[in-house]
C-alpha cells in the first residue's frame, strides 16, 4: 500500500494560518487612519496600502490563478489593483480564504507534479509544484511581517501572527 502524501494536510494547515493571520492583519490595519494607511513609509511597497495591493496583485491575480486556474496573467508586481481601502481590504481577505478550498479539491499526486507558467516577460517557467505553493504562503508572510513593523513604527500594536501560535489556539479548540 503505498503511504499518503503528507502535503495535502500541510497546505491545507498553511492554507488555513494563511486566512487566519490575514484577517488579523487587517483587522490591525483597520485602526490606522488615512494619512498614515498611505504614509510612504519605506517598505518595498512603500505604504501598508501600497503593500496591501501588492499582496492582492501577487498572491490572487497571479499566483491563485497561476495555480488554480492554469492561468499566467501579465500585471506589474506594483500595480494598484484597487485604490479604495475597504474594497482592497475584502479583496486580500477573500483571496487568502480562496486557498483552502482550491487546495482541498487538488488530488495528492498534484503536490508531487510541476507547475509550469509564462512571466510577464514571456519567459516560459517550469517549477515544482509544492515548493512553489510554499513560495506564496511564505511570500504573504513576509509581507505580512513588513506591514506589522509598519504598524508598530505608526504607534499602533502589531498582532501576534505566528503559525505556532495559530497552531495552539487550533490545539486548544480540539482539544
Amino acid at each position: 500500500m503505498a503511504a499518503l502524501s503528507p502535503w495535502p494536510t500541510h497546505f491545507l494547515t498553511l492554507a488555513r494560518y494563511h486566512a487566519w493571520a490575514t484577517r488579523r492583519l487587517l483587522d490591525a490595519v483597520a485602526a490606522l487612519d488615512g494619512e498614515a494607511y498611505r504614509r510612504n513609509v519605506g517598505l518595498f511597497f512603500k505604504s501598508v496600502h501600497g503593500t496591501l495591493n501588492h499582496l492582492l496583485v501577487g498572491e490572487c491575480l497571479l499566483w491563485f490563478r497561476r495555480f488554480a486556474h492554469g492561468e499566467s496573467p501579465a500585471l506589474r508586481l506594483d500595480a494598484e489593483a484597487e485604490p479604495d481601502r475597504a474594497r482592497l481590504a475584502r479583496a486580500v481577505l477573500d483571496g487568502a480564504i480562496a486557498w483552502e478550498g482550491a487546495i482541498a479539491a487538488w488530488p495528492a499526486e498534484r503536490f508531487d507534479g510541476r507547475i509550469r507558467y509564462t512571466r510577464m516577460t514571456g519567459a516560459v517557467v517550469d517549477l515544482p509544484f509544492a515548493p512553489t505553493l510554499a513560495h506564496v504562503f511564505n511570500h504573504a508572510t513576509h509581507h505580512r511581517g513588513q506591514i506589522t513593523a509598519a504598524l508598530t513604527m505608526l504607534g499602533q500594536p502589531g498582532p501576534e501572527l505566528d503559525l505556532v501560535y495559530f497552531l495552539q489556539i487550533q490545539e486548544a479548540k480540539t482539544g
